[in-house]
């Protein structure tokens, strides 16, 4: 977290994000609208209240599931270039901790549902992941930025909320929450 604490504060993370930001893709058009419109990221404590959600794989995402543990929410792109870097930590973290309590939502931003499973498949992904569709957005809008990275504690406070790409040494920091 320090590095990319020191990264954001020298500059270096707008500089790279303005750089990168046509990369993405969203190069033709400039961000969508929705990005314009997207609330900044929540503040600590600030409670969270999940909406249901089927998953990528067919199956349900139930927020009474995961009432009273912590879970990280992780909003990605499959034409994200942070998200490339990031999901790979975020599939360790997965395959490290999900049997210690780790309750991990990916939520695919793509422009298509059709985009994201196999962008997922092709990577080996197995982390739970979904496609956020109107409904979702309009219950829990994604905060501007990607990725973004929230953790929420048991009775559903954010815990901590982060916008860019996470380095391998803050995504496994994220363990500490339920550990």
């Amino acid at each position: 977290m320090q590095r990319r604490r020191f990264l954001q504060h020298t500059g270096v993370s707008g500089a790279v994000t303005a750089l990168a930001w046509p990369l993405t893709g969203w190069a033709q058009s400039g961000p969508p609208p929705s990005e314009a419109k997207a609330p900044p990221l929540p503040e600590l404590g600030t409670v969270w209240k999940l909406p249901p959600l089927t998953l990528l794989d067919g199956s349900q995402f139930s927020p009474d599931r995961v009432r009273g543990q912590v879970v990280v929410l992780y909003w990605w792109a499959s034409t994200c270039p942070f998200c490339a870097l990031q999901s790979p930590e975020m599939q360790k973290l997965w395959t490290e901790h999900q049997a210690k309590g780790l309750n991990l939502l990916a939520l695919s931003v793509d422009r298509k549902k059709e985009d994201a499973l196999p962008y997922l498949h092709k990577r080996g992904y197995t982390f739970p992941a979904a496609w956020v569709t109107p409904e979702f957005q309009a219950a829990l809008p994604k905060p501007k930025g990607l990725p973004i990275t929230v953790v929420l504690g048991r009775q559903g406070q954010v815990l901590q909320a982060e916008r860019g790409q996470l380095f391998p040494e803050d995504v496994a920091q994220l363990a500490r929450w339920w550990g």
